[in-house]
């Protein structure tokens, strides 16, 4: 008889997954199970377990890894509203990320954020533009947040049918955006209306839809449970509604916060097991070793305990972990991946979308360069490697600045200039003089303003004075004077913005005649940007937040009710909406109809329009579909997008645009948060933004009770 194999159960590849599982638990001990349920698990030698940190991160590119492709921060991929270009960023990602992870484990470099196991993407919703962590999120819309998450997640994890090309992490689970000085203590309230209409929703889409593997939990409390120990959200709605079959993970001392800052018991015992009872089987911390005490002290079972770490262990298997490369087919991803060509080019082209032109006055842009002999570059923000990489960055092997892209555009045709004129944030004139000067003497000023995430971001990343949030939305220390400065030389001024979040601008919309909002661009910001300025690519992003006038016109920052808060429900006037950008051609939408008039309540409505551009200049336009219910029971927004698609129309070229509005945009949330779809009018719009009033790009149709 041939001899038998004295390879374990959990260590052959060809044996069912939860086989393996079962297998490599029974042989572990309860204080080994623990050790393997915090963020850095160590290594079992005598089970050849190797040691894995389970903690990366990978926004907008591999982050804190070392060199990686760095794309425009997630806010200004959200402004692309282009969801294939998403798929193929995060494809890219998912790529670079394996062949680091391959080469990391060859070279027993085992540390923090060099796993396959990445806690991306920030799916909360940009209520309020103060949030410092708004820059890591798509905006303030859930459908666009979904489409955009829904693509990311894919994107990571591949599509094999047995291997995991890495673990997608959509956090911080549920209701969570700050303020970040609170998180640890707070408890935000939601109604049900609230949280099935605006906080969910692209929580369900990403589990439902993409199948994500791995889920974060918030730091703060939600109606009074601990988000990272909450049997509603985690037992009730994430796994029993929604199906979710993978891990939840804590963030980092979410647990350590449940007894020692909310308070809701007394013991890190305690804790440990009421997080694990009700579904967080991973903790980014170290406070689950006392796991094997509470299991002594009745609190938690060892059953309990088992079927956790098995979900870890699941994963592991899935991602091939204990797998020889030869059977992983994600390992042979070559390390010359990393920042190649082809992703370099993919972050210039995620740049060129996402850049939003707001004004342009007498179509100042784009420019021309033949009637240029001289240009000034001022600002904070011109020669900042901050401003490009946002937070969570990876190092790119090259990177443009506003100043070295333009200087390299057009030189040596244009001399170009370059005066700091103000610092971000400091209280001082003393450089605005010498870039007067310059502005007076150069034929065009490019006057580059903002913040870096030096100013923005999560608590303990930036000053402490403000625990990473704002408490304006104005530009900071003597910007605003450097640029009324340089306006008043008369020299065409044309003002670039950086931020990770809506900026009050409001003096520049009325007095500077075009304006253009970068985000944090990624590693080809500066090449993007001079494209378009000078019409090499013609601009065509979106906003997915809306520019407020001033923070003043919001509600208190720690009120997580929905009213006068985003384009669905402020009351205000705005400076710019949800929506909003312009581009260097003119669209003509006509035709906009639906199939039918009369809709059943459990029918999707079919709605299209003709799309033409009718200027002189092939661009891209971003096509929006909105509903109004005319006719609800309770408060509905005023409007929401329930489609969008990007187009690249060439000039003269005409296109037909169809939407299918499904039952789940068609409904309603009611106030115990239900989704109902009423008998009764809606108006649909397809146009460039939100609703216009012009109704040739509007339809009525009525939705009619079903026996």
């Amino acid at each position: 008889m041939p001899a038998q194999s004295d390879k374990p159960q959990y260590l052959d590849h060809t044996q069912p997954v939860d086989a393996r599982v079962k297998d490599l638990i029974g042989r572990m001990t309860l204080a080994e199970k623990a050790s393997q349920m915090a963020n850095t698990s160590p290594a079992i030698a005598r089970l050849g377990i190797p040691g894995y940190d389970w903690w990366s991160e990978c926004l907008h590119g591999v982050a804190r890894a070392g060199r990686a492709t760095v794309f425009p921060q997630a806010i200004g991929l959200a402004t692309t509203w282009n969801t294939d270009l998403m798929l193929d960023i995060a494809t890219a990602i998912s790529d670079e990320a394996r062949a680091k992870y391959h080469e990391f484990v060859k070279h027993e470099d085992r540390g923090c954020c060099k796993g396959l196991t990445f806690w991306s993407p920030n799916i909360n919703i940009l209520r309020d533009p103060r949030w410092g962590r708004g820059q890591e999120t798509y905006g303030e819309d859930p459908f666009l947040t979904a489409r955009m998450g829904v693509a990311f997640v894919k994107g990571l994890q591949g599509d094999h049918p047995h291997y995991l090309k890495l673990v997608a992490t959509p956090k911080h689970y549920a209701v969570h955006s700050g303020p970040e000085g609170e998180r640890h203590t707070m408890n935000a309230e939601s109604t049900e209306q609230d949280l099935r209409e605006t906080y969910l929703p692209a929580f369900e889409a990403c589990v439902r839809e993409a199948d994500a593997k791995s889920i974060m939990g918030a730091y703060n409390r939600t109606n009074g449970e601990a988000c990272c120990a909450s049997k509603r959200l985690l037992v009730d709605i994430l796994r029993t509604e929604w199906g979710f079959d993978g891990y939840v993970v804590s963030d980092c001392g979410a647990i350590f916060d449940i007894y020692r800052r909310h308070r809701i018991v007394d013991t890190p015992e305690e804790a440990a097991a009421l997080a694990v009872n009700n579904g967080c089987e991973l903790n980014c911390g170290i406070v689950y070793p006392a796991l094997v005490t509470a299991v002594k002290q009745g609190l938690i079972a060892e059953e309990k305990v088992d079927e956790a770490v098995g979900k870890l262990f699941e994963m592991r298997f899935k991602l091939g972990m204990f797998d020889a490369d030869e059977h992983v087919p994600y390992a042979s991803i070559p390390y010359s991946v990393v920042n190649c060509e082809k992703h370099r080019k993919l972050a210039l082209e995620a740049a060129h979308q996402s850049i939003v032109v707001l004004k342009n006055e007498n179509n100042l842009l784009p420019l021309d360069k033949s009637q240029i002999q001289s240009l000034a570059v001022i600002g904070p923000n011109a020669e900042s490697y901050d401003a490009l990489v946002g937070n969570y960055n990876g190092r790119p092997s090259n990177c443009w600045t506003a100043l070295r892209g333009i200087y390299d555009h057009v030189s040596p045709e244009i001399d170009v200039h370059y005066a700091l004129g103000a610092e971000l944030k400091k209280e001082s004139e003393e450089h605005i003089a010498d870039a007067v000067s310059l502005a007076e003497h150069t034929d065009v000023a490019i006057v580059i303003l903002g913040i870096t995430a030096k100013l923005e971001g999560e608590e303990g990343c930036v000053n402490a004075d403000c625990k990473g949030d704002r408490f304006t939305l104005d530009l900071p220390g003597k910007q605003q004077i450097l640029l009324k400065a340089i306006h008043a030389t008369g020299t065409p001024t044309i003002l670039v913005t950086m931020s990770g979040s809506a900026l009050a601008i409001n003096w520049a919309d009325k007095n500077i005649p075009a304006i253009l909002h970068a985000w944090y661009p990624g590693e080809a910001g500066g090449k993007a940007l001079a494209d378009v300025l000078f019409g090499d690519y013609a601009p065509s992003g979106r906003l997915p937040v809306t520019f407020y006038k001033s923070h003043d016109d919001l509600p208190p920052f720690t009120d997580y009710r929905m009213d006068n808060r985003t384009y669905k429900f402020f009351d205000g006037d705005v400076l710019y909406p949800f929506g909003y950008g312009l581009t260097y051609s003119t669209f003509e939408y006509s035709g906009v109809a639906a199939d039918k008039h009369e809709f059943a309540a459990h029918e999707p409505i079919s709605v299209s329009c003709k799309v033409k551009n009718t200027g002189t200049i092939d661009s891209g336009e971003v096509v929006q579909c909105y509903i109004r219910d005319l006719q609800a029971s309770t408060r509905v927004p005023k409007c929401k997008l329930v489609g969008f698609k990007r187009l690249q129309l060439a000039a003269g070229e005409e296109q037909e645009v169809r939407f299918a509005i499904g039952v789940k945009e068609l409904a309603l949330i009611d106030e115990r948060g239900r989704a109902v779809v009423e008998p009764g009018e809606f108006e649909i719009s397809i146009g460039g933004g939100q609703p216009y009033r012009d109704e040739s790009n509007c339809v009525s149709v009525l939705v009619v009770a079903t026996a």
